[in-house]
């Protein structure tokens, strides 16, 4: 995910500091990766200098002064460009637990075994997901289903590949 372009999409609903921006940021999208303070101030200290962000104002604090940003035209441009832009899918044409199953097989070791871990692994996330699901709002409901389908089309991966675990030796040891 682009931080920089969400944090301008954060503030086309009007000017923010950098705490509050952190903060809508974790509520809406952090849920599992929140934010540290110092990637926000990193991201909108870019912004500023590419002219995507400016200074709404400037206001005494306790401690350093507190800044509010606001979105440029620029900025928002730059959203509307990165929305209307689709996203690569990622195949995973050859991922690490490819690389691990055929190095079992490789080396002698129970690619079986190492399937089941692996499909345990996945149940319990599918599980824990669900519970997050059931007890979240739509908005987590929603990133939860998408991580739930992903680990179903990777269970799909693990039953063919251990299906098929006869068939790679052969093919891996040729």
């Amino acid at each position: 995910m682009s931080i920089g372009q969400t944090l301008l999409g954060l503030l086309e609903e009007g000017p923010s500091h950098g705490y509050d921006l952190k903060r809508a940021y974790d509520d809406r999208f952090g849920h599992s990766r929140p934010l540290h303070y110092g990637q926000v101030y990193a991201t909108l200290s870019r912004l500023l200098k590419d002219g995507l962000v400016e200074l709404d104002a400037v206001e005494p604090g306790e401690g350093p002064e507190r800044k509010r940003y606001a979105v440029t035209s620029a900025g928002v441009t730059d959203v509307e460009r990165w929305l209307s832009t689709p996203e690569k899918p990622e195949p995973y044409l050859q991922n690490t637990l490819y690389t691990k199953v055929v190095l079992a097989v490789l080396t002698g070791r129970s690619a079986a075994d190492l399937l089941d871990v692996q499909r345990a692994e996945h149940l319990r996330l599918m599980r824990e997901l669900t519970r997050r699901k059931t007890a979240g709002d739509l908005a987590e409901q929603l990133i939860c289903d998408h991580a739930l389908f992903h680990l179903e089309a990777d269970l799909r991966w693990l039953e063919l590949t251990a299906a098929r675990l006869d068939e790679l030796a052969k093919t891996v040891r040729a």
